[in-house]
């Protein structure tokens, strides 16, 4: 699952792949919002994200596309 995080001032997105289903994503978010502290996620290779909510701008959640490797004909 690919998670894209705005923050607000900051020039790029945070992007992380995270295991989580996007139903555990959403819920993370919304309680993180909701106790009006810090957004928490952790990556699929252990890295943790913390970002306090106020200066979230928005959340994507995504399902992970493929990376198509070498030369692609569409």
């Amino acid at each position: 699952m690919e998670v894209k995080i705005g923050v607000q001032y900051a020039p790029r997105e945070l992007v992380l792949e995270s295991a989580q289903t996007p139903a555990e994503i959403e819920q993370i978010v919304t309680d993180a919002l909701t106790n009006n502290g810090t957004l928490s996620l952790t990556d699929e290779k252990g890295r943790r994200v913390i970002v306090p909510v106020n200066k979230v701008a928005y959340v994507e959640i995504a399902e992970a596309s493929p990376r198509a490797v070498g030369f692609v004909s569409r």
